[in-house]
């Protein structure tokens, strides 16, 4: 049976609140929800979160938890007509003082007040996503931002502004955000995406927030902004895993520089030990259609042969017509492609030294495993890292990790190649671990008569970063000790 190495994140909203979608969408396959709290109540949020958690208990199958903060919202304000239309050559004004509702076709109001001080002559501006692009003529007052519209058409209320080439000074964490992770502490998330993030300090700021509401979620660095990229590797290391946000981050680089980006940043995460979402219209056109295109076939496969641990969907299923029918479509796409030879092999860290057991012996799980005739890995683990480094090579092994921990199982949710199961090693003699985790792997389906696994685990159960033995055993032929 071949097991989906790469995992699937759904972001939940109205059309998952429908009567047995959730259920359906467990039984096709997702790995992680995805509560946006940019749209909802926190009581939708916790609603949610606690449908998804008693699902987990109720089928055995545990799917992570990811609360994405909505960050600094740089828009327009609203049109007393609700959209406009802009012609190519004409001026067109961003006014800081005009009100929320008296915009028109020669100019809006902004929700970001300090754009007047960080713009100047010649500073493209991008609306609605790249769709409308303004050039800077000038500024008045440090209040008013007068343009030249370069691309033309529709404008509606509350689009998004981005600078091309990046630059806007907004704080990733907002007054909201800040109340909304005290909601996200209710729920105790398994991770949590922060937008917008400039540095590591943003990323610190969230995690030391969090931590005072009694949550050590993972961290989620949303890559959207072009400064984030000069400085990158501080950013993935104060971060468990980022997320390839190719929507804003595409406006801000240009769209011809993202599929380097995308790359670039998957290939940077996997040698600095931390997972990576790849997000934003991998299968936009199913939120209407019952099937992808092609393209975006390609566009998913493309990024699982990078080495994304996780794929994302965002409207597809949180308010698209299908969303059963497009995690369903996804899964076949990751199937296929993970039985292509580039995905199964890697070079990665071949000639590192290694400072640590457990994570030496992580790595020569890996190498055992590729080079031999082994079925899977059984990793016992409290902190969930053994796994992680497991996974960050490619192969097409499955990683079992056995935990006592449900913070560690929901982590490991997100790690590619990697399956949570529940283990509880209280009054249980070391000796009798190795057959109890094949027992648990039996009764799943997951080994079979003559089968070869690797058991990695310490010799004291129970003690984080304890990891200091490995071991080959072969199902029926003996008793497993």
């Amino acid at each position: 049976m071949q097991l989906r190495r790469t995992k699937i994140l759904a972001t939940l909203g109205p059309s998952t609140d429908k009567p047995g979608v959730l259920e359906d969408l467990f039984e096709a396959g997702i790995d992680v929800v995805r509560l946006n709290f940019s749209h909802g109540s926190a009581q939708d949020h916790i609603d949610r979160a606690n449908r998804v958690r008693a699902l987990s208990k109720k089928t055995g199958r545990r799917v992570g938890i990811l609360a994405d903060l909505q960050g600094p919202k740089i828009r327009i304000e609203r049109f007393k007509d609700n959209k406009v239309w802009l012609e190519e050559g004409q001026d067109f004004a961003l006014d800081i003082n005009l009100g929320k509702l008296e915009g028109d076709n020669t100019q809006v109001g902004i929700s970001y007040k300090p754009l007047a001080c960080e713009v100047k002559p010649g500073t493209r501006l991008l609306l609605d996503d790249g769709r409308v692009v303004l050039d800077v003529v000038n500024v008045e007052n440090n209040t008013r931002v007068n343009t030249k519209v370069v691309v033309g058409g529709d404008l509606s209320n509350n689009k998004g502004i981005n600078l091309l080439g990046g630059g806007l000074s907004a704080a990733a964490l907002t007054d909201k955000d800040k109340e909304d992770i005290k909601t996200i502490a209710i729920i105790q998330a398994d991770y949590v995406a922060i937008s917008f993030p400039r540095t590591a300090a943003d990323m610190n700021e969230a995690r030391s927030l969090l931590e005072a509401e009694g949550c050590y979620a993972g961290l989620v660095a949303k890559v959207e902004r072009a400064e984030a990229m000069e400085v990158i590797d501080e950013i993935i290391l104060a971060s468990d895993a980022i997320m390839v946000a190719r929507g804003d981050l595409g406006v801000e680089i240009g769209d011809a520089n993202l599929p380097a980006a995308q790359k670039h940043l998957i290939k940077r995460s996997r040698e600095l030990n931390r997972a990576v979402i790849t997000a934003t219209q991998m299968m936009e056109s199913m939120i209407e259609n019952s099937i992808p295109t092609r393209a975006e076939v390609f566009d998913v496969a493309n990024a699982i042969v990078d080495g994304t641990d996780a794929i994302m969907l965002s409207a597809e299923t949180a308010s698209g017509k299908h969303p059963v029918r497009t995690v369903e479509a996804m899964v076949r796409i990751c199937l296929e492609t993970e039985k292509q030879p580039s995905v199964v092999t890697s070079e990665h860290r071949m000639s590192d030294s290694f400072n640590r057991v457990d994570e030496a012996i992580a790595m020569s799980a890996m190498y055992l495993a590729n080079h031999t005739h082994i079925t899977g890995i059984a990793s016992l683990t409290e902190s969930g890292s053994t796994p992680l480094w497991m996974s960050r090579i490619s192969s097409a092994i499955p990683i079992f990790a056995f935990s006592s921990h449900e913070k560690t199982l929901g982590r490991v949710t997100l790690y590619r190649g990697v399956f949570p199961i529940p283990f509880t090693h209280e009054k249980m003699a070391n000796a009798d671990v190795n057959r109890y985790i094949i027992e648990k792997l039996r009764s799943r389906g997951l080994v079979h008569e003559h089968d070869a696994f690797i058991i990695t685990k310490g010799d004291a159960t129970g003690h984080q970063g304890g990891t200091n033995s490995l071991k080959v055993v072969t199902v029926g032929d003996e008793p497993i000790r």
